[in-house]
């Protein structure tokens, strides 16, 4: 049977969790009787834990707003999901802070949990890999990461210096629709005041933001994860690609993700099952096109080249090397 002092931590655990907790909910949780509920509040009110009495039909006891609480307590199943997100975010590079950081967080974790969880913690990262490589780039600053979201969130205009990949300066008025994570970096996407258009930025390419004065209206639409997605897909590159594919989009989108290619249904009569096999249109921009004659192979569906030409010599020549192997003996 759990200690007084132990019920007592509960009690502050279970009020930390958020909102109003009646007696009766309390007396269960803690397996008391409600008196008993009572006396270990006041032992709270003894330490300092600002714990404020609700009266009325659906009262009870919640924490005061605006204090400081004693250290945050988390069971051993939250310690350990908290350090398997450090480290899944260290590796896929999402971690928005220096590498210093998540490291030092992880390391103050790890010195209070119990020895058979820390095995159990070590057990699990000896057996766990990553597909991906481990994150190397670089990160954005957490205090201009905080800048930009509440930029987002009050809907304020926001300036950046931003360097962009050829290395070249300048600075911008963004009106900033999301942050999205993707692929171990991290994008903001909205609109630039000055070209009036759509843009998507890597946050750790920005070397400054700074709200400024006034508001604009959230966009309807896409939303900044498939503004991002779309913006990869429509990206300025040396090939332009146009297909045509008869499937569905989801057989298409197993090879041909929306950070890839864009589909666009050709013309379809009312009433047909949009989630049956059709011709499709398939755009995509790509710097090289040695990739993707594989990619049309694997999808194993028919498809037409519009253009360029170039991919369908490539298909052709990929067609009689596959060809060739197979007829051997």
């Amino acid at each position: 049977m759990p200690r007084p002092t132990g019920r007592v931590l509960t009690l502050l655990e279970l009020l930390q969790s958020g909102g109003t907790r009646t007696v009766a909910e309390l007396a269960d949780r803690l397996g008391v009787e409600g008196r008993t509920v009572r006396r270990y509040v006041n032992q709270l009110i003894d330490l300092d834990v600002p714990v404020e009495s609700v009266r009325g039909r659906y009262g009870g006891y919640r924490l005061g707003p605006g204090y400081r609480l004693p250290p945050l307590m988390l069971s051993d199943d939250e310690a350990l999901a908290v350090l398997l997100g450090l480290v899944a975010g260290r590796r896929a590079g999402l971690t928005p802070t220096e590498r210093t950081a998540n490291e030092t967080a992880s390391a103050k974790i790890r010195r209070v949990l119990p020895r058979h969880i820390a095995r159990r913690l070590d057990a699990l990262l000896e057996a766990l890999d990553f597909t991906d490589r481990s994150g190397e780039s670089d990160h954005p600053d957490a205090g201009l990461l905080l800048t930009v979201a509440d930029a987002v969130r009050h809907r304020r205009p926001v300036s950046i210096r931003y360097t962009d990949r050829d290395g070249r300066h300048s600075e911008r008025t963004l009106h900033a629709y999301g942050i999205v994570a993707h692929a171990g970096r991290w994008y903001v996407t909205g609109k630039d005041a000055q070209v009036g258009e759509d843009r998507t930025f890597r946050l750790d390419r920005i070397a400054d933001a700074r709200a400024l004065p006034g508001s604009f209206e959230a966009p309807v639409g896409p939303t900044p994860a498939q503004r991002v997605l779309s913006g990869f897909a429509t990206a300025e590159y040396r090939h332009e690609v146009i297909l045509r594919i008869h499937g569905t989009a989801e057989q298409i989108r197993a090879r041909l993700p929306a950070a890839v290619a864009s589909l666009e249904e050709n013309e379809s009569t009312d009433g047909e099952d949009r989630a049956a096999e059709r011709w499709l249109r398939v755009e995509l921009r790509a710097e090289r096109l040695d990739w993707l004659p594989g990619v049309l192979a694997s999808l194993d569906r028919p498809f037409v080249i519009e253009r360029p030409a170039e991919l369908r010599d490539l298909v052709i020549a990929l067609a009689d090397r596959l060809a060739s192997c197979a007829r051997r003996a």
